[in-house]
């Protein structure tokens, strides 16, 4: 597994397809120091703090927001236990995504082009292209209505604004990674702050949510039910977050030996547990608000964006509920546009090794979301684009299954992983969520079109 990084071809020798100013990502590994062996423990994770939010963004994106209420107004508190697995899901599967990352020195892209023959890496590239943009549809979506909402900019233009946000990713890639980091960690902590305010003002049932966390058969004999709860899965474990953590968990200047690899390993699923532990706090508080605010009321069934916002305040009786629901979406909106074009770059680099400049590459990503969503918002209106979100959703978790499998099988391989191998409990949990997640996805597709 530890290929040389080859040359990367460029489209274009010269003119806008061509930006010498912006790194490739393999071009910054190594590029950010961490604290010497003998440091104390805080200093270590300080000095690889930041990854596990980048990766946290991919679990509170604008996706969650409309699973989530729709879980909760629908549902009440009964859906929380789907919230909880699929984030011990996810802090696994970012595990493995890490010792891919750390040991073999190659992200899941580059690995999956390694391994497998042309055809193959082409069709898991299209398929993890897909992903991404249903991910780009969230976050077009998404910021859309906060403008919206904050702004009363129409939802149409408010779209067609997101187009551009990509200039924010060149000026930053150009001012360091550890930038990116710093900014995408203010947004998550003002995402949680806005979120403990809607939980104060909500007074949710301690009993209820409590209850939650029991799993239900119900799940399994209510269509509807199923099918928001696939939603939460896909919009909690992200594809191509696994991507994008494999790739920038080598940005750290971690010793290459065993001894340097098995500390950095343990620092940086660390980071990215405790940076999950708090993007389950903001899903669950999303589905957790919405169960308080609206289900058994008269507002129930409350699954669209525009009609919680108009009804926190009222219902909450909070003067700011609406206006920092508004915010936190923005916030989560951008976010994940910052994140989305990492792992779009790390996407297209390493399974075709072809490198192009990151905003002609998102802008492209971005207008291939914008046509159906621009679509959807001037026939259907604001209901239709809640659906699309949800939609989205869901896309994202019947892609799952093709980045999971691979990288189970290159993270358990000894022939490629070595001693750092998963083995025992890791492997055989693993392998059950991976076939867990198909079945999921199987179940939906048959209740789908049997209906």
């Amino acid at each position: 597994m530890d290929v040389p990084n080859r040359p990367q071809k460029v489209l274009g020798d010269r003119g806008w397809w061509r930006d010498v100013r912006v790194p490739s990502l393999p071009e910054v590994n190594s590029s950010i120091a961490v604290a010497p062996s003998g440091a104390p423990l805080w200093r270590k994770l300080w000095a690889f703090s930041g990854i596990g939010m980048m990766i946290a963004v991919g679990y509170m994106d604008p996706g969650n927001w409309a699973t989530g209420l729709a879980a909760g107004s629908g549902w009440g508190y009964s859906l929380l236990f789907v919230i909880l697995a699929s984030n011990l899901m996810a802090m696994l599967l970012q595990h493995l995504a890490v010792r891919l990352g750390i040991v073999a020195g190659r992200d899941l892209a580059q690995a999956c082009r390694d391994h497998y023959s042309r055809p193959v890496s082409l069709a898991l590239w299209f398929l993890c292209e897909l992903a991404i943009i249903a991910c780009d549809l969230a976050e077009v979506i998404g910021s859309a209505i906060a403008l919206q909402l904050l702004f009363d900019i129409p939802l149409v233009w408010g779209i067609i604004i997101t187009a551009f946000d990509v200039m924010l990713i060149l000026i930053l890639q150009r001012r360091g990674f550890r930038i990116i980091e710093a900014l995408v960690a203010a947004l998550v902590f003002t995402i949680g702050a806005c979120f403990a305010y809607e939980l104060w003002a909500a007074r949710p049932d301690a009993g209820g949510i409590i209850r939650g966390f029991v799993p239900t058969s119900q799940i399994l004999s209510d269509p509807a039910m199923l099918y928001v709860a696939i939603g939460i899965l896909g919009a909690t474990v992200m594809p191509h977050n696994l991507y994008l953590h494999s790739s920038i968990v080598q940005t750290r200047d971690f010793p290459r030996t065993d001894t340097g690899k098995r500390e950095a390993l343990r620092l940086a699923t660390i980071d990215s547990t405790l940076a999950l532990g708090f993007a389950f706090f903001v899903n669950a508080a999303i589905l957790i608000t919405a169960a308080a605010a609206f289900h058994g009321t008269v507002n129930e069934g409350v699954a669209d964006i525009h009609q919680a916002y108009d009804l926190l305040t009222p219902v909450l009786g909070a003067s700011l509920a609406s206006t920092i629901f508004a915010v936190a979406l923005l916030a989560s909106g951008q976010n994940s546009t910052l994140t989305g074009t990492l792992a779009g770059q790390i996407v297209m680099e390493g399974f075709l090794d072809l490198r192009i400049s990151p905003w002609a590459r998102r802008l492209l990503t971005r207008l291939v979301a914008i046509v159906p969503a621009v679509v959807v918002a001037l026939i259907y209106g604001d209901t239709g684009i809640g659906k699309l979100l949800i939609l989205s959703q869901v896309v994202l978790s019947l892609q799952l299954p093709f980045a999971v499998f691979p990288l189970i099988i290159f993270t358990t391989s000894r022939a490629k992983m070595g001693d750092f191998a998963a083995r025992g409990w890791v492997k055989w949990v693993a392998w059950s969520l991976a076939f867990l997640i198909s079945g999921l996805n199987f179940l939906l597709l048959w209740q789908t079109f049997s209906a």
